[in-house]
């Protein structure tokens, strides 16, 4: 069996101590920029000041009240470009590290037993959440503090969605996603597992049954593919890929890689943790194949530069357009096209122009598809209003959807976006749920 495997834990984040310190550099702004920067409004601001004042208990209240996966936030958010980017600290020197302040102060009140949470008691009616990522959870959690009995439903096993089931483990440890779902626990919110409600007719099903409201919010769990690539053995989606790690198949992803040489298709954050991880899992070279420049990748620069370091070849300028395969239909090979940039595209960017001529296969054991993700092919149409992509249409100020008493948010209304935003869009649509019930 392969001694090969991903790093047990993420990096280590400042302890009390250094978090204490780290606040002592903020400048304590009447208007604090980084709060207005926080698309979760974790208020940055408050928490830091609290904590700058020694009053830890405080703080941690005020990050746990405004963020239910604050711990979570504090570890994967991209807080560079969001609330340190704002930071008023910046003029004179470098931000202050918000992020590893919220994560240092979320791991404290674990290992001091301090449980900032209210148990709120239910006075209201039910009210049905369908997925337990960010979204769901912080819908959950807003529902549950304003009285309201909250059940997640949710299809896999555990609930944490993209949290459990899409970041591997040398990014992120399991123990901050046990804690907080423990917090929604100690608010009364119920986790219904293995439980798939599938579409329209699931939605209405559970206002049959009760149901005062029903947020939607079950992500995206269906990935887009390079046509052939679902008939060739040997090529895999990034969902496929990072869930077998997060669901007790990580030695046979180690086999499936050892020695191997993969390549990884797409440019961003889930296409980084992919090139990471079959890097850690023993790959003999890792590729990361993109059709644009570096510069143009939507991955942090962070993320980047960690899949340098570890080994990764990036094969920047290069479009995808097909398999080589074997007599057996298994993959040896991803075939390619080289690109140069030409004019803006709707995304901002400079557009990737095939040359014509350039085509050669990249020889590749194994492929992972990390090129962006869809619906799972619930069909969403019968209760609400569904866009051509097959994401449902909200009021983006309040998860409304044509259906009155069912909100959506998160992924499956948004696309693909940060943990911090789906947080957000639980929080509103609850607090629209709230008005609508009260």
């Amino acid at each position: 069996m392969s001694n090969a495997g991903l790093s047990p834990r993420m990096e280590k984040g400042f302890d009390i101590a250094q978090a204490v310190a780290e606040a002592d550099r903020c400048l304590l702004c009447y208007d604090p920029p980084c709060s207005r920067g926080c698309p979760a409004e974790t208020d940055p601001g408050a928490f830091i000041r609290k904590l700058r004042l020694h009053n830890v208990t405080g703080a941690i209240r005020t990050i746990k009240v405004n963020n239910i996966l604050g711990g979570a936030c504090g570890v994967l958010c991209p807080t560079a470009r969001l609330c340190e980017k704002e930071c008023s600290a910046t003029g004179i020197g470098r931000p202050v590290e918000i992020g590893r302040i919220q994560r240092a102060l979320v791991e404290h009140a674990w290992k001091i037993g301090f449980q900032p949470l209210p148990r709120p008691a239910v006075t209201r009616g039910k009210v049905a959440v369908v997925g337990s990522g960010p979204a769901g959870l912080s819908c959950a959690a807003e529902l549950a503090l304003g009285g309201y009995a909250v059940t997640v439903f949710e299809e896999r096993g555990q609930p944490g969605g993209v949290i459990r089931y899409g970041v591997p483990a040398y990014r992120f440890d399991q123990d901050f996603l046990t804690h907080e779902l423990a917090d929604l626990e100690h608010l009364g919110v119920k986790f219904a597992c293995h439980a798939r409600i599938d579409g329209a007719a699931g939605a209405q099903k559970l206002l049959a049954e009760g149901y005062k409201a029903v947020f939607l919010a079950p992500g995206l769990w269906a990935a887009d593919r390079i046509p052939g690539g679902e008939r060739v053995a040997g090529v895999m989606t990034s969902v496929e890929f990072l869930a077998g790690l997060r669901d007790g198949k990580q030695a046979a992803m180690a086999r499936l890689v050892e020695g191997k040489v993969v390549a990884v298709v797409g440019g961003g954050s889930v296409a980084m943790d992919c090139v990471e991880s079959a890097a850690q899992l023993g790959a003999r070279d890792a590729y990361l194949v993109y059709r644009r420049s570096f510069a143009q990748m939507p991955a942090e620069e962070d993320e980047r530069l960690a899949a340098l370091r570890l080994g990764a070849h990036f094969l920047m300028l290069n479009q995808p357009v097909g398999y080589a395969v074997n007599a057996t239909g298994e993959v040896t090979g991803v075939k390619l096209v080289r690109t140069q940039l030409g004019d803006m595209d709707a995304s901002g960017r400079r557009k990737p122009q095939e040359i014509k001529g350039s085509d050669w296969t990249l020889d590749a054991q194994v492929v992972i598809e990390a090129i962006g993700n869809r619906p799972d092919g619930a069909e969403w149409r019968g209760i609400v209003k569904v866009d051509q992509a097959g994401l449902i249409v909200t009021d983006k100020t309040t998860g409304a959807t044509s259906a009155k008493t069912v909100f959506a948010g998160g992924d499956i209304a948004r696309g693909p976006g940060l943990v911090v935003e789906a947080v957000q869009d639980g929080k509103l649509a609850a607090r629209a749920i709230r008005a609508s019930l009260e």
